[in-house]
Order: structure tokens, then sequence, then C-alpha cells
């Protein structure tokens, strides 16, 4: 692999103490940071070729702690989740390999676009989805949307679970990693639960669900099973450091303290939460706690959007708004979610999600000099330019992104792939989804 230097930029490193180096240089040699510092204090190698990024910001990757790809963008809205549910089902009775692999590219491609570079996606033929990320260089996390209860067939299935987990897990030198995905209580048995704790254990991966979206749907599930949605999955075994939570809006504070005392983590979905009326999580109770806490998307399908930088702002803003309280969850502590946090989530904080010598060098380079993030002024405590790193950044800023130090934007440009040839094959299958779906829509059933 290349050896390189992004030399003069302003670096955010997100590391423990949250350096800021405003005129830095960050070496990568074979993928990995080798260097960072003060451009006075940093040795570029010899032959290492040089880029410079005078008015440029150099950031960890970002990073999408809950996705579900999706080609139905814009199509089931104005919907609360109990009712929007049905309809988002019909999707995948008609999904098919491939419509999964043109769902997956054009996702990870937005994703690519507007920054982040490490995705947790839920989905179905999650084969063709590592083919998908594959081809564009992401890194993802893939967790199959399983279901085994009656009627609930058209989901994937334990088994496929377990086959990817042999056949993709830790592929592409790591870049591709399987999870145990089960898509909710009402879907899926104690016993795909139990077994899902079960080959946690064996295989050394993930567990990722969803808990407690809406007050509606925790009301329902206390009705149909007897316990609220954590104490049942805390019931089925499977709380604890390698689980990730979405959602958790409605989460008590005993149930805080449960999560915090297990290990467990959340992926917190704002935008989604509140296009769905779902509400509003209880996000600094939850730090305070002591629970790690990432941002994800949730996807196309019920966000309309895959822009990480819309997910940081929105965190923030929600919380002051909901809260009356204009100090609540600051930009710092937003960045954080949106970096390090979301890599401890996934449990990569030893490989990705800040800017330190020896961590695999997932890079997001941003260009300042536009009317959005104009005037600039940064210092060792980063200046005006950390607050509007979230509150007014965007794809549109986007001048660079690294996996692996291996370059996939240029200057909001896909390297690895034709955007162009991308984005029309996905129009293409997007209509042909969308028309098989309404076909099928006077199968739809209820959540229960």
């Amino acid at each position: 692999m290349s050896s390189f230097a992004i030399r003069h930029a302003a670096i955010f490193t997100v590391d423990p103490r949250d350096r800021v180096v405003p005129a830095g240089t960050l070496v990568v040699q074979d993928g990995i940071i080798t260097q960072i510092g003060d451009d006075r204090e940093v040795n570029i190698p010899e032959g290492c070729e040089v880029i410079d990024a005078r008015g440029h910001a150099l950031l960890p990757g970002l990073i999408d702690c809950h996705s579900h790809s999706s080609l139905m963008r814009g199509v089931t809205e104005n919907m609360p989740l109990m009712e929007w549910l049905p309809w988002y089902q019909l999707e995948h009775r008609a999904m098919t390999e491939e419509f999964a692999y043109h769902s997956a590219r054009l996702c990870y491609l937005e994703a690519l676009q507007s920054g982040t570079t490490c995705v947790m996606d839920m989905f179905r033929f999650m084969d063709r989805c590592a083919d998908a990320a594959a081809e564009l260089g992401l890194r993802v996390q893939l967790a199959p949307y399983v279901a085994d209860k009656p009627g609930k067939d058209f989901f994937s299935t334990r088994e496929e679970n377990r086959r990817l987990i042999h056949s993709h897990h830790e592929t592409r030198n790591g870049r591709i990693r399987v999870w145990m995905g089960l898509e909710h209580l009402f879907y899926c048995t104690g016993d795909a639960y139990r077994e899902a704790a079960q080959l946690s254990r064996e295989y050394g991966v993930g567990i990722h669900t969803h808990c407690s979206e809406q007050k509606e749907e925790e009301q329902a599930v206390t009705a149909e099973l007897g316990r609220r949605s954590l104490a049942m999955l805390d019931h089925y075994g499977i709380l604890g450091e390698r689980t990730l939570l979405a959602h958790c809006v409605w989460l008590n504070d005993d149930e805080i303290a449960r999560v915090a005392g297990t290990g467990t983590s959340i992926a917190h979905c704002p935008v989604s939460n509140a296009k769905l009326a779902s509400g509003v999580a209880r996000v600094p109770e939850m730090l305070a706690a002591g629970v790690t806490v990432g941002l994800g998307t949730d996807g196309p399908v019920c966000n309309n959007s895959l822009n990480m930088f819309e997910e940081m702002k929105f965190a923030s803003l929600i919380q002051k708004a909901a809260r009356l309280d204009a100090t609540t969850m600051p930009v710092d502590q937003i960045l954080r979610m949106a970096t390090i946090n979301g890599a401890r989530a996934l449990g990569l904080d030893g490989e990705i999600g800040s800017l330190e010598v020896g961590k695999k060098a997932d890079l997001l380079l941003l260009n300042l000099s536009r009317a959005n993030m104009t005037p600039v002024s940064v210092n060792e405590e980063g200046g005006n330019l950390l607050w509007n790193l979230v509150f007014s950044a965007g794809s549109t800023n986007v001048a660079g992104v690294w996996v692996d130090g291996v370059r996939l934007i240029d200057n909001g440009e896909a390297v690895q792939v034709s955007q162009r040839s991308v984005i029309a094959a996905a129009q293409f299958q997007g209509l042909a989804l969308q028309e098989a779906c309404r076909t099928l829509s006077h199968t739809r059933t209820t959540m229960v």
C-alpha cells in the first residue's frame, strides 16, 4: 500500500484529550497512522506523497451505528411507527438479492459522500451487501434482519446469519464484519435470542437489535409478553458488552442503569425518531450513567438521508429544544458520539474512531473554503471551527474520504466506482421495487 502525508490541516483527533492541532500533519503508511502532530514536528518519510490540506479540516471518518439499506426513499411518509411498519414490511416481502445489492450500493455511496467511513447495516441478502461494500471500499458491520416467528418468514433466517459469519466475517482486511441480527421481540422467538447469545460467545461477534423505539410499541410489548422490552431482552440473556441496541427512546431510570451496568451500547437515531414521532431519547441521562451512545441514521426509508452531519446537528438541537436548555449536548460531546463512541459501540475503538498513531487510516477531509464554513478560526481548543463542524458542515464540504488508507472520495466524487452507473442502476431497480411493493400492498399485516 502507498504512503502519504496530509499536511497543513486543522486536525481534530478526537483522542482521549480531544487534542486539536491547528496546523498539523498526519502520516499514513500501509493503511496505518504512523505520525500526527504540528507541521514543525512531523518528519515526512522520503518518497511519501504529500497532500496540501491548507484550508481543510481533518477528522476521523464518521460512524453510522444503525442503518437499513433501502431503495424506498420517500415512499412511506407521514406515519407513526406502528402504522409505518406494515408498509415497510412490504419491501422485505418483495426483496430479492438484486434489489438488496443495489440498495446497499446506493446507500454506501451516499454514506461515503457525506463523510461516513463505517456503517452498521441491518438488512437482507447481506452477502450481496458485502459485495457492494467491497466494491466501494466502505467499512461495514452486517447484521442480517433475522425473524423466526410464524408469519415473519420474509426476513432472514438464523441459518443465514450463521452462514454469513462463516463466509464473510473479518473479510476484506477486516473491513467486513458480521453480527448476530435480531429484528424485534414481536418477530423473534426466545430461541433466536438465546442462540444469538450463544453464537456471540462462540464466534466473538456482536448482537444488534431494536429496543423501546416508541411508547405505543413499549405498551404493546408489555401487554403481549408480560415484560417491558429491555427486561425481555435481559431475560433472554443478550445484554452485554457485545450488544448494541438501536433507539431506546423510552428507557426509564432503572433501565438506563441496567444498560450501563451490563456494558450494553445504544445507537441513537434522533432524525428517524423525530420523523416517526417516536419521541426524544434520554441521551444526557444515558451518557451520565456511563452508557456508550453512538449515532445512527436508521437508513433512507425512515430518515430520507444518510447524512451524519444532519444527525449530529439534530442530536444536539432536539435535546436543547426539548429540555429548554441551550447548554445540553455540546458539540465536543456530539462529535465524539459520531466518531469514537460509535467505534466503541461497534467494538472497533482500538482500530478506528480517532486519529491516533497505530490506528487504521479512516479519514475525513473537509473543505473549509465554502460559504457555510466562513469565517474560520481555529486554535488548540478548536475555535469556532469546532462548533461549525457540527452545526454548519455538510456533505458539500467533503473533499476526501479514506478507509484503511485508501482514498474512496476525491472532491466529492467516488474513486472506486462510477457513481453515475450506481445511481442509474438504483433508479431503475428502485422503481421496480416500489412497483413490486404496490402489488403486495393488500397482503400487509400488523406488527404484532
